[in-house]
């Protein structure tokens, strides 16, 4: 009977869910609303519901109150942290006294250099040098071009841009004739673009460097009058608007309306994946379970161009593993929203956990 007593209770505290917070920065762009869905349909599919109880707080562009978030996560009993960061370096106190307290901090996609956090992301530095040499190499040299940049003081913004100015360092030939803040927004990539097209018309500038802000700066070229040949190269996001420029004149594709539409636009294309939060929430799970889990996770970096545009024509997991990476506007009909959502660490979530936060079956 004793024995039955123990096996009750201790199947009774198995059942118990882990408490895990998300914490987010800034919130006012595309990736950001997508990556958490990513992240609640994770905990969401039935290999996760069980096990994990989810909170979500935003704590905006504004380190401090970051901090104060943390802290009362973990006086409200947190056992894990999955958080894109605002700063690299200034919740670092913070995330120690997490870290003392047994609480385990996954940042996702941007990075906290506290040693006790575990950090998921791309290589930022990649992504901006192989995009930049892109940009130098499709201008053979030599050109004016415009940089709109990220969301400042974080670890992604700061070292994509570094890594890119680098690259236009070296080449002579090129040169920044305007460059602005763009917070990885469509909509303030516009009207930074509109300020520097105000004093320089699009016929003096030779390609652009954008962390978001391509299909934009294809749709304002076609505002101008320029023809779809006649637009300029663009290193940018991988938001699907821009990919479906990408694809080549005359492509049918269900939906399609200028500007998302097919325009043949010279590009390369590149993501931080979306499901990084997710991923970091399963790996979260792991090491509360007592898995070992790395404390780096460097996520392979997307890079599509012209010639490899693929695109899904029903979005399942089956075809995103087969290779496409661009998504019908009939089935997305946000420009904005980003394209880089397949994993094969994370089969839990697809193009309906990116969309709505709903998991995979």
């Amino acid at each position: 009977m004793a024995a039955g007593l123990i096996t009750a209770a201790g199947t009774a505290d198995a059942a118990e869910k882990h408490k895990i917070f998300l914490s987010m920065s800034f919130i006012g762009n595309d990736w950001q609303a997508e990556a958490a869905n990513m992240v609640k349909a994770m905990a969401a599919h039935k290999s996760m519901a069980d096990k994990v109880d989810l909170q979500v707080q935003v704590a905006g562009p504004n380190a401090q109150r970051q901090i104060q978030q943390i802290n009362a996560m973990v006086q409200a009993g947190a056992e894990a942290i999955v958080i894109f960061p605002i700063s690299p370096t200034a919740l670092n106190q913070v995330v120690k006294n997490a870290c003392d307290k047994g609480v385990k901090v996954f940042a996702y996609d941007a990075e906290i250099t506290e040693p006790c956090a575990y950090n998921i992301s791309i290589d930022q530095e990649e992504a901006g040098r192989v995009t930049a040499e892109w940009l130098v190499k499709k201008l053979d040299g030599k050109g004016d071009i415009v940089l709109i940049t990220g969301v400042p003081g974080t670890s992604v913004d700061n070292l994509r841009t570094k890594a890119a100015k680098e690259v236009f360092a070296k080449n002579p030939g090129i040169k920044i004739v305007g460059e602005s803040v763009g917070m990885w927004s469509q909509a303030v990539a516009r009207t930074e673009l509109s300020k520097i097209t105000a004093t320089r018309n699009w016929d003096q500038i030779s390609g652009l460097w954008m962390q978001v802000g391509c299909f934009t700066a294809n749709s304002m070229q076609l505002e101008a009058g320029k023809k779809p040949e006649q637009l300029l190269p663009c290193a940018g996001e991988g938001s699907n608007g821009g990919r479906v420029q990408m694809l080549p004149i005359g492509t049918e594709v269900e939906g399609a309306a200028s500007p998302y539409a097919p325009l043949g636009a010279p590009r390369i294309s590149y993501a931080s994946p979306p499901y990084s939060g997710g991923l970091a929430l399963k790996l979260a799970v792991q090491a509360l379970e007592g898995k070992e889990v790395p404390k780096k996770v460097t996520l392979p970096l997307p890079l599509v161009t012209n010639e490899t545009i693929k695109l899904c024509k029903e979005g399942t997991w089956q075809e995103m593993k087969d290779g496409c990476n661009a998504f019908l506007p009939s089935l997305v009909s946000n420009p904005g929203w980003f394209a880089s959502i397949f994993s094969e660490e994370t089969p839990e979530i697809g193009l309906n956990a990116a969309l709505v936060g709903q998991p995979e079956n």
